[in-house]
C-alpha cells in the first residue's frame, strides 16, 4: 500500500453549526477557499470538527458532502476515531463505503488503556477497512500516549500508513523518525512546531491555523519542502503569534471567532464548549490587525 495520503498542509476543518445542525451553506464555502488555497487535505470531524458533539448521523452526511463537494480535488481524510473500538470501526467503515481517502483515527480517550491496548485497538480497526490510516497522538486531551516502539508496531500493519504527533515532545518524535523510517508518514499535530518537524522528515502538517491563514500555511510548507528552509522558518516564526491567539482558549473556540471575524458564519461552539471570553477576544483581536 502507498505509504503516503498527502504531503504538504491538510487543515483540520471547522464545522459551522446551527440551532438545527450543520450549516452546510457556509462549510462549503470555506471547504471551497481552502481547496483554492491549495491545501492538499481535509480532515473532517476532527477535533477542530467538534466530532465530540456530533451524532453518528451529522458525522456520516458530513463526510459524504465533503467527499461530494470536494470532488476528487483534494484528499479527504475522515476522522472516525473512538474510544469505542466498535464504534470506530461501524464509522471506519462508513468512510470507506462513502469514499474517503483515508482516516484519522484518535487514540481512546478516557479508558486510558495500555500500550498493548492501543495495538489491539488500532489492529481491529485496521483490519476492518481497506483505507490508509493516520494514527492521531494528542495525549493532552485523550489521557494516553502512544510510544515510539508502540508506534512502530503499528507501523508494521499495512494500512496505517502515518500518524499525527501532537504531544509536543519533538524527542519523541525524532524517535518515532528513527524507528518507523520514511516509510512512515508523520504529520504536525501542533501548528508551532510544523518546521521542526518537517526537519525530522515529516510530511506536512495536519493544520488548524490553515482554516483562517490557508495560503501562507501552504507556502510555508512548501517552501521548507522544496528547500528553502531559511524562508520556512522565518515564517514559522512569524506566524507564531497568530497561532498562540488560535489556542489562547481550547480549540476550536478561537478558530471560530476568527473565521466569523473573516466574514464567515461559522456561529458558536456546541456546548460544553462556549464562545470565546471577552478578555480573550481583545487579546484576538489586536493578533488579528497584524495579520489580516
Amino acid at each position: 500500500m502507498e505509504k503516503e495520503i498527502f504531503r504538504g498542509v491538510g487543515t483540520a476543518i471547522a464545522t459551522p453549526f446551527t440551532d438545527d445542525g450543520v450549516n452546510y451553506d457556509e462549510y462549503g464555502k470555506l471547504l471551497d477557499d481552502q481547496i483554492d488555497a491549495g491545501v492538499s487535505a481535509v480532515i473532517v470531524c476532527g477535533t477542530t470538527g467538534e466530532s465530540a458533539t456530533m451524532s453518528e448521523d451529522e458525522k456520516k452526511k458530513l463526510i459524504k458532502y465533503t467527499i461530494d463537494k470536494s470532488n476528487n480535488r483534494i484528499k479527504v481524510i475522515a476522522g472516525t476515531g473512538s474510544n469505542n473500538t466498535m464504534q470506530a470501526i461501524k464509522m471506519s467503515k462508513y468512510a470507506e463505503e462513502a469514499g474517503a481517502d483515508g482516516l484519522l483515527i484518535v487514540t481512546p480517550y478516557y479508558n486510558k488503556t495500555t500500550q498493548d491496548g492501543l495495538i489491539a485497538h488500532y489492529k481491529a480497526i485496521a483490519d476492518s477497512v481497506d483505507l490508509p490510516i493516520i494514527l492521531y497522538n494528542v495525549p493532552s486531551r485523550t489521557g494516553v500516549n502512544i510510544l515510539p516502539e508502540t508506534c512502530y508496531k503499528l507501523s508494521q500493519i499495512d494500512n496505517i500508513v502515518g500518524i499525527k504527533e501532537a504531544s509536543g515532545d519533538i524527542s519523541q518524535v525524532a524517535k518515532i523518525a528513527n524507528l518507523c523510517g520514511e516509510n512512515f508518514s508523520i504529520y504536525s499535530g501542533n501548528d508551532d512546531q510544523v518546521i521542526p518537524i518537517l526537519s525530522l522528515g515529516g510530511k506536512g502538517v495536519i493544520s488548524v491555523l490553515s482554516n483562517v491563514m490557508p495560503e501562507y500555511t501552504v507556502e510555508m510548507v512548501n517552501s521548507y519542502l522544496n528547500g528553502y528552509t531559511v524562508q520556512a522558518g522565518r515564517m514559522q516564526v512569524e506566524a507564531i503569534d497568530m497561532i498562540n491567539a488560535l489556542f489562547c482558549e481550547v480549540n476550536p473556540i478561537p478558530v471560530k471567532y476568527v473565521l466569523n471575524k473573516m466574514g464567515y458564519d461559522f456561529g458558536k461552539p456546541r456546548l460544553p464548549l462556549v464562545e470565546l471570553s471577552d478578555s480573550s477576544k481583545e487579546k484576538v483581536d489586536k493578533v488579528l490587525k497584524k495579520y489580516m
